[in-house]
């Protein structure tokens, strides 16, 4: 199992309930995972807590054969190899399309840098735009930057933090559409967080859904269908 997810726990200081309770999840190398839920279920947190932003009060997470956290271990986020893509992009304002994709890599020649540039510029479809800044591009441009530069670095896995939310909802159908193509190309394995199921249903190869903090459902976007409305979903159990 690529990525590997057992009864982690956490729970904020202000809060007086556990955000996260007993949360589990095993993913295979490049499948793409959805947790769906309302606001404030804690899908954010998951992300966080992947990514080393916050540590679980108690549980581990192992990607790729390397435990990341647990009881013992803890590697910071710049070591996991977790490539993250933000609500609102955080795209640098003053760095052109190319800078802001060669941010994050390290440890490679100038000719590799650019050759890796121009690849990443060609896989979203943004080659005629690498000189532009993100002033001058469209929402979806921005995301697409923001695509590129987290798969730019090659990390072992991508997590999403509703990355529809701030597109009309033409881009919303374009932009998933052409998202799944890309990570199925890649190959990357990948999380995204969201809470509008249809975005949930074309992108995912599984799908979990999370309740105050715990996953009640999972199954395959087919077996989502029936169930509009899961917070009436009791009955159903995670498989």
């Amino acid at each position: 199992m690529f990525v590997q997810i057992k009864n982690l726990e956490f729970h904020y200081k202000n809060s007086s309930e556990p955000t996260i309770k007993d949360f589990s999840l095993n993913i295979e190398k490049g499948e793409i995972i959805s947790i769906l839920g309302e606001s404030g279920s804690g899908k954010s947190t998951i992300l966080r807590l992947i990514a080393g932003l916050e540590v679980p009060s108690a549980g581990s997470i192992t990607i790729n054969n390397k435990t990341i956290v647990d009881g013992v271990h803890y590697i910071p986020p710049e070591k996991r190899e977790v490539g993250m893509v933000f609500q609102d992009y955080a795209l640098f304002p003053h760095m052109t399309v190319s800078n802001n994709i060669k941010y994050g890599l390290r440890k490679m020649s100038r000719k590799q840098k650019q050759e890796r540039i121009e690849e990443m510029l060609s896989l979203v479809n943004l080659s005629k735009y690498k000189d532009r800044y993100p002033y001058e591009l469209s929402g979806g441009q921005q995301q697409r930057v923001a695509l590129a530069r987290a798969l730019a670095p090659a990390p072992s896995l991508l997590v999403f933090d509703e990355p529809f939310s701030n597109l009309d909802t033409y881009l919303q159908i374009q932009i998933r559409d052409d998202l799944r193509k890309i990570l199925k190309q890649t190959g990357i394995t990948s999380i995204f967080v969201t809470h509008d199921q249809e975005d949930a249903k074309v992108l995912a190869d599984e799908i979990i859904y999370l309740e105050s903090g715990k996953a009640i459902w999972k199954g395959t976007p087919n077996e989502l269908l029936p169930y509009a409305h899961f917070t009436k979903a009791k009955p159903f159990q995670v498989k």
